[in-house]
C-alpha cells in the first residue's frame, strides 16, 4: 500500500511520521511524505518546509511538496460567483484538493509524468483535535452529523484518508518524540487568540476541564457515538425517503411531474409523516431539503415542521437558499425559487420589517422581536422623532455585500461580511443574519456589539419562528 502522512512538521505529524517509518515493513507499506505550502507565515513557513523535506530524506521517505497562494483563493471572485472564505475554509480546502489529486488515478490514464500515485493518504488529528472540534460544533448549534466531528476514516473516489491517531492525546505524541530525542516545529498562529479554535484549545477546553478533568476523552467518546448513530440514520432514510418523498407535483389528469431545474418538486404526505416521531420528521424534511442543496439549520426545519404540521392549506415558507415550502391540503410540497427570485429584482421579497421609531418590531423569519426606545429624555415617545440627527424610521433586513459597521471598542468601520468570517458563521445561518439600518447606518447586528447609536436603545429578544402567509415581507408598526 502507497500510504503518504501528510506532514506539517508539528509534534503530531512528525510523530505518526515516525512511527510509521519505524514499523512500514511490518505493515507492508511503501511509506511517503507530502507537505502543502499554503503561502502563509512568510519564513516561518519556509522553514517548516525545509524540515520536512530533511525529515523525510533521514528517514528513507519520498517527498512531495506544492505551493498555494491561499490568500487569494480565499478572496470573492465576482467572474465565477464564488464566494468569499475564511484563511482557513480556504486552506482546508486547498490542502484537501491536492490530497486527492494525489491519489487521482486518471493523472495515470492521462499520462501525466508521475512518479507514481498513492493509495491513501494519512493525517494527524489527534484525541485533543477531536475534542475541540466536537466543541466548536455543539457551539455552533451543531446537527448529530456535526458532533460526530471528525471521521476516522474520510472516503473519496480517488482514495480514502485516514486518521490513525483519533485516539491518541497530544501530551503523549510529544512524550514520544522527547523519548526519541526528535525536535518538531511550532506553528506560532497557534497561539494566536484572534481564532476560534485556539480560545477553545487555550481559554475554554482547560477552563471546562476544572469542572470535568476527563472532558476531552467524553467529548472524543460522543464524536465516536454520534459517528455510528449518523451512519444508521444515514442508512434509515435511504430507506424511508423512497417510500416517503414523492417525486414532482400532482398533474392535471393524475401522475405526478417530476420538472427540472427551478421547476423541480417534492412533496411528502401529510398523514405519513404526522405518523412519525419527531426525530423522523426532521431527518424526513432535511432529507428532502438536501435534494435542492439546501441545508437547514433548527430554526428552519422546525419552521417547516411547523408549516407542515401545523399549517393550513395556502401557506408557503421561504427558506434559504432559495428553497420553497407549500403546504396544501393534503401534502407538504417543496421546490425551489425561479433564478430570477433569487436575484437583485427580487430584492422586495428577501425578510423586510420597517418600524417607527421609537417601536417594536416583531420578524418570525429571523426568530427575533426587536424594541427601538428613545434614551432623549426631551423627545416624548408618541411624537415622531424631531430632534436632528435621529432617524424617523429603521428597517430590520438581511445582510447584503457592502454594508458596514462600527464596532464597540474599535475604530474604524468594517465589512458585516468579515464580521461573520470571524464569528465562523456560515451556510444557512450566515444567508440569514439580520441587521437594523436606520438614516443609512447599520445601527444594530444579530450578536454583535455595535457602538452604541446616540439617543436609541435597542434590545432583541429571540422568538420561535413562525409560518408566514404568502404575502409580502414588508411590515409596518
Amino acid at each position: 500500500m502507497r500510504l503518504a502522512v501528510a506532514l506539517s512538521g508539528g509534534a503530531d505529524s512528525v510523530a505518526l511520521l515516525r512511527a510509521l517509518a519505524a514499523r512500514r515493513q511490518e505493515l507492508g507499506l511503501v511509506l511517503h511524505a507530502v507537505h502543502l505550502h499554503h503561502g502563509l507565515r512568510g519564513e516561518e513557513a519556509d522553514g517548516d518546509l525545509e524540515f520536512c523535506r530533511e525529515l523525510a530524506a533521514k528517514l528513507g521517505v519520498p517527498f512531495h511538496e506544492a505551493r498555494v497562494d491561499t490568500a487569494q483563493e480565499a478572496r470573492a471572485d465576482a467572474k465565477t460567483g464564488k464566494p468569499a472564505e475564511t484563511i482557513e475554509e480556504a486552506a482546508r480546502r486547498l490542502r484537501y484538493a491536492w490530497f486527492h489529486q494525489l491519489m487521482s488515478k486518471e493523472l495515470l490514464h492521462a499520462m501525466v509524468p508521475r512518479a507514481v500515485v498513492l493509495d491513501a493518504i494519512a493525517t494527524a488529528h489527534t484525541l485533543d483535535d477531536q475534542a475541540e472540534t466536537v466543541l466548536a460544533k455543539f457551539l455552533r448549534g451543531a446537527w448529530m452529523e456535526g458532533l460526530a466531528g471528525i471521521s476516522p476514516k474520510l472516503e473519496s473516489p480517488e482514495g480514502p484518508i485516514l486518521r490513525p491517531l483519533l485516539d491518541t492525546r497530544r501530551s503523549e505524541i510529544e512524550a514520544y518524540l522527547n523519548a526519541l530525542g526528535q525536535p518538531w516545529r511550532e506553528d506560532s498562529t497557534n497561539r494566536h487568540l484572534t481564532f476560534t479554535r485556539n480560545r477553545i484549545r487555550h481559554e475554554l477546553l482547560p477552563l471546562l476541564e476544572g469542572w470535568n478533568p476527563r472532558l476531552r476523552e467524553h467529548l472524543a467518546q460522543m464524536a465516536e457515538l454520534a459517528h455510528d448513530e449518523e451512519a444508521w440514520w444515514q442508512a434509515e432514510m435511504a430507506r424511508l425517503a423512497p417510500q416517503l418523498i414523492l417525486p414532482g407535483c400532482p398533474a392535471r389528469g393524475g401522475g405526478r411531474e417530476a420538472g427540472e431545474g427551478s421547476g423541480a418538486c417534492l412533496a411528502i404526505e401529510m398523514n405519513r409523516l404526522d405518523a412519525l416521531a419527531p426525530a423522523v420528521q426532521r431527518r424526513l424534511l432535511r432529507h428532502a431539503a438536501q435534494q435542492f442543496g439546501a441545508a437547514l439549520d433548527f430554526a428552519a426545519t422546525e419552521a417547516l415542521r411547523s408549516l407542515a404540521l401545523d399549517g393550513r392549506a395556502g401557506q408557503r415558507l421561504a427558506l434559504p437558499q432559495g428553497l420553497c415550502a407549500e403546504r396544501t391540503a393534503r401534502e407538504l410540497r417543496l421546490s425551489v425559487a425561479p433564478e430570477s427570485a433569487k436575484g437583485k429584482s427580487a430584492g422586495a421579497q428577501e425578510p423586510r420589517y420597517s418600524v417607527v421609531i421609537p417601536g417594536t418590531i416583531d420578524a418570525p423569519e429571523f426568530g427575533l422581536r426587536l424594541r427601538i426606545a428613545l434614551t432623549t429624555p426631551e423627545v416624548h415617545e408618541n411624537e415622531l422623532v424631531a430632534r436632528e440627527g435621529l432617524p424617523q424610521t429603521a428597517t430590520l433586513r438581511n445582510w447584503k455585500p457592502g454594508d458596514r459597521v462600527r464596532l464597540r471598542y474599535s475604530s474604524g468601520l468594517r465589512k458585516v461580511k468579515e464580521v461573520l468570517e470571524r464569528k465562523h458563521v456560515t451556510g444557512t445561518e450566515r444567508a440569514l443574519w439580520p441587521v437594523l439600518e436606520a438614516g443609512g447606518r447599520v445601527i444594530w447586528m444579530k450578536g454583535v456589539e455595535l457602538e452604541s447609536e446616540p439617543g436609541l436603545a435597542i434590545t432583541a429578544v429571540e422568538m420561535a419562528p413562525e409560518v408566514s402567509q404568502a404575502t409580502p415581507l414588508t411590515r409596518s408598526k
